[in-house]
């Protein structure tokens, strides 16, 4: 019980920092004085939710995920692990640093510095792109470990 309330934050947390990513794209594009402290204030949400997607999953990781694991490679879905989850475990330290960064770019005059503007909405529409995709790679784990529970039933 308590190792699904662990994933299910850790999924949450991930959701909670792609909306937040697509908040900071949509201020950054309409940069105005006005909307500055809005902006400010979604980078550091960004960062914190996927900070908390980073702590929750990492915990789960090290306690929870080697009995999923050796169910998924024996399973009808090794892909799950040997593609998805060792993918996600490699590019989510970029998206990491991605999420990071953003806040101490937003922290720039982005209104008036056309530069820290375009850095600032590169920087939130990867977090978006790469946070879907850490949701839809979670989504295949999933799925691994459901079919692999499966077919040990049948």
């Amino acid at each position: 019980m308590s190792s699904d309330l662990i994933l299910l934050a850790h999924a949450t947390f991930g959701a909670l920092a792609i909306l937040a990513a697509v908040w900071v794209f949509v201020e950054a594009l309409n940069a105005k004085g006005e909307n500055q402290g809005r902006i400010q204030s979604a980078s550091l949400a960004t960062a914190g939710f996927i900070w908390a997607a980073y702590l929750f999953g990492g915990y789960w990781y090290v306690l929870f995920y080697g009995a999923d694991k050796a169910r998924i490679v024996s399973g009808p879905w090794p892909f799950a692990h040997n593609f998805f989850m060792e993918t996600k475990e490699h590019v989510f330290l970029g998206l990491l640093l991605l999420a990071t960064f953003l806040p101490i770019a937003a922290f720039n005059n982005i209104a008036d510095s056309r530069g820290a503007r375009t850095l600032v909405i590169w920087c939130a529409a990867f977090v978006v792109l790469i946070g879907l995709a850490m949701e839809g790679a979670g989504a295949f784990i999933s799925m691994g470990v459901k079919l692999a529970l499966i077919a040990k039933a049948i």
